[in-house]
């Protein structure tokens, strides 16, 4: 396993200047007299032309490092001609950047002590850093550890006098590769975690996106192999962003040792097939000879000895050649596997020993694991046995070491401290945005406030004539007819008090208990888990039920406050003529989410140009309760269908039909006529038991009817009506 991340290679590099564009030039092509260079020609030189010409150069390095090569060389040329110290500099540390990802680290090391006596004698704090990031970034990639930390440990120095994040955790990124290396899987994933937390809060997409693919790798040490699938495809979606083509290289690399792994060999040699096309294409030779290895075991373990073969003596050939010794070592152990399949120990023993000096100067434990599986396998083949029983017990000892319980305990850890920090800038924005709201706000209330005064005003004078107007209405008015009339009125409104007094009765006995229940439950949770009698593991395993009850809690209470609004004498007012699908959309919108995590497939076939008159709030409500009771009782990999049509009576007929658990007649007959005993879903959802009630009160507010039709056992459909635009409504009844 190589850890290869590379993707940030430039990063630091970009803080020199602002981005002018990026031109690819051919690598030996001339340089232009006038482009995006600006006037960096032999006869018009400034610094400012140069520093766009160290810029071209760090940005072809993704399309072309020959490229980027060429023009760091010419910056350094022209910054030498004008004594530009700042630019020599910038241009030293660019070439040297290419120098090593090519396998030329004598080249590089002799760059980068230029930049650092140039950026010393300037006092460059900030280049100084990049220097000696770009020197760990080196010495990781050559297994040379001590020299790595040592030249990390100085950026982290000159980093607390520049309070630079951005260098911070590009930093903390390379300490970790570094203890990666070594096989220190929990130092490393301190560090990355580290950096992911500044990458994040800071919203640097490609750092995240190369530490997302760092953890992953780490995940794939441990066996964790969905998890670390989890981290790769989160990193993938960042560098899909920056369209840059060497981080698709190495997660496809990465994904691919992962399915090699998993014994999925067919689907690792498509992905690694890919990979090595674009490392060709960088000439990225470290990312060459990892792939190689790879596709030799691929087809070591489809028993194609002689491809495997070719293969793996191209990545060693690489590797040794370019001095990469961890790859060195992990195509060595890949010939040992492939001689121990086809039986030739005696060669497979040749590799071994080679590997196991390499792995334990790269204190790789992965690497060290691997080569002593080889060899306890070897041993046993040739009779060895006491030495195939040592080596089994190293190799078990270094796998337990790999997923020791502190690395995945710290793990957990961070996982959760990420998810924290993110809900923390989540709550930071939404705290901002609110500010800024409530100063709108005021400025609103102070409109509001000139309204009301004048509504008051208003309100006196017309109250005044109004009292003029029934005092000669009660003269002229027969006093019998006045009579019949209030005591027709009072057997009214005291037929609906007594109605209403029933309502309030169901409502209290509702509110005592089904709301109390979910409110209980949250209070006792935060009580177990204030007295440390639960820890976070366990607290997150009860998160998800208590946040299921509490979203049916929070879908009742905002059909029952809709519902007692509606009961206004102004409700008439919101009828209006609307688009049903715009009405119908949103809650479909809305609610596919929760359909998806239940599997149950939600559609809809809803004319867009069909219109309704009434109120469209009341239609979403009514929606929305149908939808849930639907989802609610349908089971895993059901379906719920929603449609609307014009009838043969002016009417708009809307229904949702599912596929759930359906009905029995007794059950049929007691809908819409007052609460009802809540049935369990499919999944243990829990209701009220009242929402059908409700949509019955608001259906037939808007001159309206609704039914149901149901089997049990094969599905239910809920139809209702509602008037189509154009017809001439009556007033409802009050």
């Amino acid at each position: 396993m190589n850890i290869r991340i590379k993707l940030s290679i430039f990063l630091t590099i970009c803080l020199l200047i602002n981005t002018f564009g990026l031109s690819a030039e051919p690598a030996n092509g001339p340089l232009p007299r006038t482009d995006s260079v600006g006037s960096a020609t032999e006869d018009i030189l400034d610094t400012a032309a140069i520093n766009k010409l160290i810029q071209k150069a760090s940005d072809s390095f993704e399309i072309n490092p020959d490229t980027a090569l060429f023009y760091a060389e010419r910056s350094i040329a022209f910054s030498r001609k004008i004594n530009y110290e700042a630019g020599i500099a910038d241009a030293l540390l660019v070439a040297g950047h290419v120098n090593y990802f090519e396998g030329n680290p004598t080249a590089a090391d002799h760059k980068f002590a230029q930049a650092i006596e140039i950026y010393n004698r300037l006092n460059d704090k900030i280049g100084l850093t990049q220097v000696y990031i770009a020197y760990g970034r080196m010495y990781n990639l050559f297994a040379n550890y001590a020299l790595a930390f040592k030249y990390l440990n100085k950026a982290l120095l000159v980093n607390h006098q520049t309070h630079d994040e951005l260098t911070l955790t590009d930093c903390y990124k390379n300490i970790g590769i570094g203890y990666f290396n070594q096989g220190n899987l929990s130092n490393a994933l301190d560090y990355y975690y580290k950096a992911l937390l500044i990458a994040n809060k800071n919203h640097y997409q490609s750092l995240s996106a190369d530490l997302y693919n760092d953890i992953g790798i780490v995940l794939q040490n441990m066996e964790a192999y969905p998890n670390a699938l989890t981290y790769f495809n989160k990193a993938l979606a960042l560098y899909n962003k920056t369209k840059n083509v060497l981080p698709i290289a190495i997660i496809n690399e990465n994904v691919g040792e992962l399915l090699l792994n998993e014994g999925r060999y067919d689907e690792a040699i498509r992905r690694l097939t890919d990979a090595i096309s674009l490392a060709k294409k960088q000439q990225d030779k470290d990312g060459l000879s990892s792939v190689y290895a790879d596709l030799g075991l691929c087809f070591a373990n489809k028993h194609s000895a002689q491809r495997a073969i070719s293969y793996l003596d191209t990545s060693l050939k690489v590797a040794s050649k370019y001095k990469i010794t961890y790859n060195e070592a992990y195509a060595l152990a890949g010939f040992a596997t492939v001689y121990n399949m086809e039986g030739n120990y005696a060669g497979a023993l040749k590799y071994e020993k080679a590997a196991e000096q390499l792995a334990i100067k790269l204190g790789n434990l992965s690497v060290r694991a691997n080569t002593a599986l080889q060899l306890s396998k070897t041993m046993a083949a040739l009779k060895h046995y006491q030495d195939a029983y040592r080596y089994l017990a190293e190799y078990n000892d270094l796998k337990k070491r790999l997923k020791d319980n502190e690395t995945i305990e710290k793990l957990t850890f961070y996982n959760f401290e990420l998810s924290y920090a993110a809900r923390e800038q989540a709550i930071k924005e939404q705290r901002m945005l609110f500010e800024q709201r409530v100063k709108n706000q005021h400025f609103l209330n102070a409109i509001f406030v000139i309204v009301i005064i004048a509504m008051l005003i208003v309100s006196g004078i017309y109250y005044n004539a109004k009292r003029k107007q029934q005092r000669i209405n009660a003269v002229l008015e027969s006093k019998n007819v006045e009579i019949t009339r209030q005591k027709s009125s009072m057997d009214e409104q005291a037929a609906k008090l007594h109605d209403l007094n029933a309502l309030k009765d169901r409502l209290i006995s509702i509110l005592a208990h089904d709301l109390r229940a979910p409110l209980s439950t949250l209070r006792g949770l935060f009580n177990l888990l204030l007295d440390k009698t639960i820890n976070i593991d366990e607290l997150l395993q009860l998160v998800p039920e208590v946040l299921k009850n509490l979203e049916y809690t929070s879908d009742f209470l905002d059909t029952l406050l809709f519902w007692i609004n509606s009961q206004m004498d102004n409700f008439e007012r919101a009828v209006k003529q609307f688009t049903l699908l715009d009405a119908v959309g949103r809650e479909l919108d809305h609610y596919q989410e929760q359909a998806l995590a239940k599997h149950v497939r939600l559609s809809a076939n809803i004319p867009a140009d069909l219109t309704a008159f009434a109120d469209p709030n009341s239609i979403r409500i009514v929606m929305r309760n149908l939808i849930t009771n639907a989802i609610k009782f349908t089971p895993e990999h059901g379906s719920i269908h929603i449609s609307a049509q014009a009838n043969s009576e002016n009417e708009v007929l809307i229904s949702v039909k599912d596929t759930g658990m359906g009905m029995s007649v007794d059950r049929l007959n007691k809908l819409f006529k007052s609460k009802v005993d809540s049935k369990i879903g499919t999944k243990n959802e829990s209701g009220t038991g009242l929402g059908l009630f409700l949509c019955k009160d608001l259906v037939e507010k808007c001159n309206g009817k609704i039914w149901v039709t149901s089997e049990e056992g094969a599905g239910t459909a809920f139809h209702f009506t509602i008037p189509m635009a154009g017809k001439l409504v009556p007033e409802p009844v009050s």
